[in-house]
């Protein structure tokens, strides 16, 4: 009895666990993508998220929200499916994310063949702005 019990919580908690659309390999460490803007070869970045502090990126807004997720589309729309093309969020960790999923499933669904997530597994403060990556020069003078 016990045991049917503990089973059926340990599978409603696997259960509950968010499933990420992306592997491994489709996530891009900061300091990766920090270098290519110093660079100038930044993928196409855009900010799914609350705040698109990042040098370049171009921001759609939260994607859990249904108006922001059709910004996104549209603004996908036009872009070659073989364009690299990095999303981000950073505001909180991945795992309580409410935006990276439905953006990067939206990528998929596109089928864009180089769709990267930008490895912001805390938040952006943490993994960018304490490294002194580049951000946005209004970003700088709201500190």
């Amino acid at each position: 009895m016990y045991a049917k019990l503990l089973l059926s919580l340990l599978l409603l908690g696997v259960l509950q666990q968010p499933v990420d659309p992306w592997t491994p390999a489709q996530l891009m460490e900061p300091a990766d993508l920090a270098a290519r803007i110093k660079n100038g070869t930044a993928p196409l970045l855009i900010c799914v998220g609350p705040s698109g502090l990042i040098t370049g990126s171009v921001e759609t807004g939260p994607a859990h929200e249904a108006a922001h997720l059709d910004s996104l589309k549209k603004l996908l729309v036009s872009v070659d499916r073989n364009r690299e093309v990095v999303i981000y969020c950073g505001c909180c960790p991945f795992v309580h994310c409410p935006n990276v999923r439905p953006a990067f499933n939206l990528l998929v669904s596109m089928h864009f063949t180089h769709a990267r997530l930008l490895d912001l597994a805390h938040n952006i403060k943490t993994d960018w702005l304490d490294h002194g990556y580049p951000v946005k020069q209004e970003a700088t003078h709201a500190k």
